[in-house]
């Protein structure tokens, strides 16, 4: 509790200070126009079309499952009610959604290791600065991770509950899966880990739980979804298909050279994780599988291995999706923003290093010293780099600018726009000029830049960001008047055509 109530204070002083990132309005238009596809007014018009539940980028998002939106909806509409505006109104919606999976982690974590021991796990994992920086930001991602860990935790605690109590923590089970489900076509793979482990713990009501659990959770992953519900198998098998290639010309900035995502070599990941990571984590995860496994193997008995499942269920949930990116390489961009429902794993097994370090400790304030240095890399990113944490890398990267992307959502626009002191401006943006404009003065005028390229005229002024070395390509000659950097890394800046 005193962990969560740290972070809301800190998320309270914080949550307007981040800008828009590049997939957010176009997708809280998706959140806005759902509401159509669940108005009974609408179904008994006469004319009601399921294309209108998808707002203006119908093409780019009736495909993604919605529920973690339909959800956040009305409180970000109570929370603009009391005077934030609607992006900082979603970023604290969004935020408050990752401290859920701080508890989920730490409920999940009380499994194996004491209560200090997954307080400091829940503590390590919520101070990554990669990953508080995409609790603001991210719609996507994060709320994946959140409900997919709910998933496990409570469809973990469904199968080990007495058979009387067996539909009391049917729900939380089913809708978590559901919900995760519907916002990522990999969300059944948490219902597989469960499956598996109620497989082992076989009893004479098994399979009638998993059906019952099974049907339950297909109601309401379709309940959230409007886009299944003219033919809700085969666009799901279309959807996962369509997830599966994750088709995309991006371009993707790693180790200095240029590749398009679905060219990235094999160790894009792998490298990644060792670097946005704060330190500490993988050697903790290391030691904490190695401690894990070994104290349950030196009482292993072959006719009484099911305690070894629990554990083997949690390392599938990371190694699986792990080795799928090593072995198939699908396009990947944007860091690993789509896999970071693999991490939970990683801070729960470093549980039982913090619970090793505490019996080896005198007293448990002799360890507080040294959990404190593990967790102080992910408190200076966080002074360092805010509003931009999610740009972190350790110090094993160097000088990651100009070698891997940084501020690949483009949330400098914000912070740019509101230092450009030039009123009757016109200021053409290089991408994604929404963003700009939702900040912008209403003294400037915000253009297109590929679109209006050919009208681009001396005195004008553009704001190009650094992703995939944007700036460079960019009126490379031309003065730039104002930069947003961290560091020695520049996220955007703004030139002046001479």
């Amino acid at each position: 509790m005193i962990l969560l109530i740290f972070n809301l204070l800190v998320g309270l002083f914080t949550f307007q200070d981040y800008g828009l990132s590049w997939d957010e309005p176009l997708f809280y238009d998706y959140a806005n126009a759902l509401g159509y596809a669940y108005s009974p007014q609408e179904w008994f018009s006469g004319d009601f079309d399921l294309e209108n539940a998808y707002g203006s980028s119908g093409g780019d998002h009736a495909n993604r499952g919605p529920a973690y939106v339909i959800l956040a909806r009305p409180i970000v509409s109570i929370i603009e009610a009391l005077g934030a505006d609607n992006a900082s109104a979603w970023h604290w919606v969004n935020f408050l959604t990752f401290q859920l999976g701080v508890y989920l982690l730490y409920r999940l974590a009380k499994r194996w290791v004491g209560k200090p021991a997954a307080l400091a796990a829940a503590a390590l994992f919520a101070w990554q600065p990669l990953l508080w920086g995409h609790a603001f930001i991210n719609p996507k991602d994060p709320p994946f991770l959140v409900f997919f860990l709910g998933a496990v935790c409570f469809g973990l605690e469904m199968i080990d509950t007495d058979p009387k109590r067996f539909w009391k923590s049917l729900l939380p089970a089913a809708f978590f899966l559901g919900v995760a489900t519907s916002i990522r076509v990999l969300g059944p793979l948490a219902g597989l880990l469960i499956g598996q482990y109620a497989l082992i713990r076989f009893n004479r009501n098994t399979l009638k739980q998993l059906a019952v659990y099974a049907a339950l959770t297909l109601l309401i992953a379709l309940a959230f979804w409007p886009y299944l519900w003219t033919n809700p198998i085969q666009k799901f098998i279309e959807v996962f298909g369509f997830m599966s290639d994750n088709p995309t010309q991006l371009q993707v900035l790693f180790n200095g050279q240029l590749y398009r995502a679905d060219e990235l070599p094999r160790r894009y990941l792998p490298i990644l994780l060792r670097l946005t990571l704060t330190r500490p984590v993988l050697p903790l995860f290391l030691i904490g599988i190695i401690l894990a496994f070994w104290k349950k193997l030196k009482n292993f008995r072959a006719a009484n291995w099911f305690p070894l499942t629990d554990y083997l269920l949690l390392a599938v949930w990371f190694f699986l999706p792990f080795a799928y990116v090593l072995i198939r390489k699908p396009p990947m961009y944007d860091g690993y923003r789509h896999f970071l429902f693999i991490l939970p794993p990683l801070f729960i097994f470093s549980g039982f290093a913090f619970e090793k370090l505490f019996e080896l400790s005198k007293s448990r304030w002799s360890a507080i010293l040294p959990t404190l240095l593990l967790l102080l890399p992910g408190i200076y990113g966080f002074i360092q780099l805010h509003p931009y944490e999610y740009t972190y890398y350790n110090s094993l990267a160097g000088t990651p600018f100009r070698r891997y992307e940084t501020d690949y959502w483009l949330t400098c626009y914000k912070e740019a726009v509101e230092q450009f002191d030039q009123p009757g401006a016109q200021l053409f943006v290089k991408r994604e000029p929404y963003i700009a404009e939702y900040y912008a003065d209403e003294t400037i005028t915000i253009r297109d830049y590929r679109a209006e390229f050919g009208k681009i005229q001396s005195g004008n002024f553009v704001l190009v960001n650094t992703r995939a070395n944007e700036d460079i390509k960019t009126f490379k000659d031309a003065p730039v008047i104002l930069q947003i950097r961290r560091g020695d890394a520049v996220f955007c800046e703004i030139k002046q055509i001479p």
